[in-house]
């Protein structure tokens, strides 16, 4: 992996990351969380496998912790971090996104305050909201809508991009800023890119892409661009296009559960996090 980065603030100069080139990936069963983070940083450096270690690790420091207390509300036996099917918690993509020393802020707090302002002036967004999550991203000076949902990444312009988030902000989603030395490159090789749902295109393919898939929703009745969608109609969409019948998905997370059992805590034992992290970075 080259070590160059992107800085907190702006696209830089020095050269077009990754050849210009945009990361995408297509939504995949319910895995719209690795999706989110793959584009955050521009290429495939995480997988489903690898979430789910991090929120296994996640889960049994939360049990280690409430071992001497006794709440209602807290269940041991499972999950707090990952569901059966495959939707994340924000500690997993914070913790993910740890590993390449980046941070994820909410938007509303007063940290944030100057991205509530000038959004332009920062370089990724991650929105949330229900069991979805999608990334908004500068590439090379220009902002995408990177969610997993879209064919291909959706330009927007500096002018588009506060309203888009205050839209976004207007339909209940939750938003968070990533800051730090982002990625600059990714080695663009077709083992890496052949994970079933990562795509390099140009800007101009994605462009392309885009105004086919406009086209085609006008066709079939829509009304002009995409807004920032309503989850009671475009996530009955997507369940369409979702197979829940990914077995190895299930049995993976099945298995981070097992091995963040309560038994785990009398055996400080398990993977660390930085173990997690070391395995995570070379998947990448």
């Amino acid at each position: 992996m080259n070590n160059s980065s992107e800085g907190g603030g702006g696209g830089g100069g020095g050269g077009a990351s990754n050849g210009g080139m945009l990361y995408h990936e297509v939504q995949e069963s319910k895995l719209c969380a690795v999706h989110c983070v793959n584009t955050v940083l521009q290429g495939p450096f995480f997988s489903e496998f690898d979430l789910a270690a991090l929120a296994s690790d996640l889960d049994r420091k939360e049990r280690q912790m409430m071992m001497g207390s006794v709440t209602g509300d807290f269940l041991p036996e499972l999950s707090h971090n990952v569901s059966l099917d495959g939707d994340f918690s924000i500690q997993v993509l914070q913790k993910a996104l740890e590993v390449w020393d980046l941070q994820v802020i909410p938007l509303d707090s007063p940290v944030a305050e100057p991205a509530q302002i000038d959004p332009e002036m920062e370089n990724a967004f991650i929105c949330h909201l229900q069991d979805h999550w999608f990334c908004i991203r500068k590439v090379n000076g220009e902002w995408y809508n990177f969610d997993s949902l879209y064919a291909a990444p959706e330009h927007l312009s500096k002018f588009y991009l506060s309203a888009y988030l205050d839209s976004l902000k207007g339909f209940g989603w939750s938003i968070f800023l990533v800051r730090g030395n982002f990625p600059k490159e990714c080695p663009i090789t077709s083992s890496e890119a052949s994970n079933g749902y990562g795509q390099w295109l140009s800007p101009e393919d994605a462009e392309r892409i885009t105004k086919s898939c406009n086209s085609d929703s006008r066709t079939r009745g829509g009304a002009g661009e995409r807004q920032p969608f309503d989850p009671n109609i475009q996530y009955e969409e997507a369940e369409m296009f979702v197979d829940d019948e990914d077995e190895d998905l299930k049995a993976a997370i099945a298995a981070s559960l097992l091995d963040s059992s309560p038994a785990i805590a009398a055996q400080p034992g398990g993977p660390s996090q930085k173990e997690n992290k070391n395995s995570a970075g070379e998947n990448a």
